[in-house]
């Protein structure tokens, strides 16, 4: 498969990264000048409060809002192995982001408030909750990761062959020293020298950061993470990627460098865009993008999905819409739902979504069914970088499942509430105001002096309602209250917004 990263850096205060699979845009990255916390900084930081009742400290960095630190992510010598274990081969379920793990000690055992502790940020701040911090710390490269507190070796799953995975456990068995290695799937077929080059530099790198925390005072920052660009091409160049498109002259001579330096036989694989059209409107992805902020999405047949993402989960609904098929029904609901299953897993990556994720598929009564829909999800997902486990479909015709969240969402990346609804989606209908204003006009009318006149003041929609349609409403407040109600149009006003004055009749 042809894999292709396109940058757009021409807009200064923000760059946008794009990983196309067979030229169709199947992950997006936007980095952001105004982004204060990114996923591998490391600090040291002071606890700030300890809270037995949920197993976690907050740590003040230096920034408005503390970061979270729960107690299975406090270091301590023997939760080394079991944690890493955890994070980089996927030995183990992914555990619930609320409460630590059970054979963790307690907080207060291991954290005292004014304590500093040297912490790594793994998730970025989510639906106003503070970043998500650990004690593991952890520095990537392109072949490998160092884990400078830990002597444990681990080999991605993603390389097969056994006699290659022990070829490289033994390489780096050689090397380990007082520190410890996840061998990444780019690793492949690298050679003992390339591994060793790598190994030392991030060991140097481990030294400066020591040096650097124990000159520093708490609150601090001590390790910036690379940047979009650079970070991407790290990691995303273990993907086979054919080459990398960027727009911007003076980013792509950076680049150049950073892969001179640490990946020197991709740097054939670097080239400038030189043309006049916007990068992201010349490989058609603009679009795309556009389309993954849609709550619907349609599918070829006809039929469509409905994405909602919501604090605790997200839901997805499959529908066949105008797709009526050719055959039975139940032939029809199938061919929906696998069709389904390849746009669900393509928009979860291009959306980045993850937590819990429901997915409602339309019901299908035969069993071999249900198993082609669940084993083509599963299929589809192997593509996805993330770690994601799926269930099987429940009686109910759902599948659970769960990946692996790190940062925020696309849509909340680039979205906003709506001021007017405050992100509920909905808007009350306008018969509904109307009859809002009839009852606060009743309430305001009790208080009001004998002689006056009630003021409405609303939006031209309601203005033109209660003078036209409901203007029997305006009839029936005037007679339940012997006082004149006079309504006057805001053009500025939203359809929810009215506003009740009292005036005196001369």
């Amino acid at each position: 498969m042809e894999k292709q990263i396109v940058i757009n850096a021409t807009l200064p205060h923000e760059r946008r990264i794009a990983l196309l699979e067979e030229g169709i845009i199947t992950e997006l990255f936007v980095e952001r000048d105004s982004d204060v916390v990114a996923v591998g900084n490391i600090y040291r930081g002071r606890v700030h409060r300890v809270l037995p009742g949920i197993q976690a400290a907050f740590i003040d960095i230096g920034l408005e809002q503390d970061v979270f630190l729960r107690a299975g992510d406090v270091f301590t010598p023997e939760g080394v192995d079991s944690f890493f274990s955890k994070e980089f081969e996927e030995t183990a379920a992914e555990e619930n982001e609320e409460s630590p793990a059970s054979h963790v000690r307690p907080i207060t055992e291991l954290l005292k408030v004014g304590q500093e502790v040297m912490i790594q940020v793994v998730k970025e701040p989510l639906s106003g909750k503070g970043a998500r911090v650990s004690g593991y710390i952890s520095l990537p490269g392109h072949l490998l990761v160092l884990l400078p507190r830990a002597k444990h070796i681990g080999v991605s799953r993603k390389i097969e062959s056994e006699a290659e995975r022990e070829r490289l456990r033994k390489i780096m068995t050689d090397e380990i020293g007082d520190v410890g290695y996840v061998v990444r799937t780019a690793a492949e077929g690298a050679s003992a020298e390339a591994l060793h080059k790598e190994s030392i530099f991030y060991q140097k790198l481990w030294k400066k950061i020591q040096k650097k925390y124990a000159q520093a005072s708490a609150p601090a920052l001590i390790h910036s993470e690379l940047t979009g660009a650079f970070r991407v091409a790290r990691d995303l160049l273990a993907d086979r990627v054919s080459c990398i498109v960027i727009d911007n002259y003076e980013r792509h001579e950076r680049l150049a460098s950073f892969l001179d330096e640490l990946m020197p036989s991709l740097r054939d694989t670097l080239q400038l865009y030189k043309e006049a059209e916007p990068i992201f409107e010349a490989f058609n992805i603009e679009g795309d993008i556009a389309r993954a902020l849609r709550k619907k999405v349609f599918l070829k047949s006809g039929g469509y999905i409905v994405i909602e993402q919501t604090e605790a989960l997200v839901s997805i609904d499959v529908n066949t819409g105008r797709f009526l098929g050719k055959q039975d029904h139940e032939e029809t609901i199938f061919k929906t739902n696998i069709e389904a299953v390849r746009e669900i897993a393509y928009q979860i990556r291009l959306r980045d979504l993850g937590g819990l994720i429901i997915i409602d598929f339309i019901d299908m009564e035969k069993k071999h069914h249900r198993e082609k829909v669940y084993m083509a999800l599963q299929e589809a997902f192997l593509r996805d970088r993330s770690r994601c486990h799926v269930l099987p479909i429940s009686e109910l015709g759902l599948i659970q499942m769960t990946r692996k969240r790190s940062r925020q969402s696309l849509s909340q990346l680039l979205c906003e509430p709506c001021p007017t609804c405050s992100g509920e989606g909905n808007l009350p209908s306008q018969q509904t105001i109307c009859f809002q204003i009839y009852r606060a006009v009743l309430r305001h009318a009790q208080d009001a002096q004998a002689g006056a006149s009630i003021g409405v003041r609303v939006s031209p929609m309601i203005a033109d309602l209660l003078c036209g349609e409901q203007s029997d409403l305006i009839l029936e407040l005037e007679k339940n209250t012997g006082l004149q109600v006079v309504v006057t149009t805001v053009k500025d006003f939203h359809v929810e917004q009215f506003d009740i004055t009292e005036t005196w009749n001369t």
